[in-house]
């Protein structure tokens, strides 16, 4: 393993500290970002192979679809 990789996962918890491993540093606007961005989240769904992920997308999108029929509907009894 090259000198400047990371020995452990531990060491790949902070993104700043990969890419200063790597010779590059971080954007301060993309680090401001982050600090509101739920990982636990982005974690979750990269634990699910490609096909689990595809039938989430499907079933947000049956869902999507629903709530736009269902607005639909109620915006045309108002009238």
């Amino acid at each position: 393993m090259p000198p400047d990789e990371p020995q452990d996962k531990a060491d790949f918890q902070d993104g700043a500290a990969i890419l200063r491993s790597f010779g590059f540093e971080p954007d301060p606007v993309i680090e401001a970002y982050k600090k509101d961005v739920d990982r636990t989240l982005l974690r979750e769904n990269l634990r699910r192979t490609p096909e689990q992920r595809l039938e989430n997308l499907m079933e947000l999108q049956r869902f999507a679809e629903e709530m736009r029929r269902a607005g639909r509907e109620a915006r045309s009894r108002r009238k």
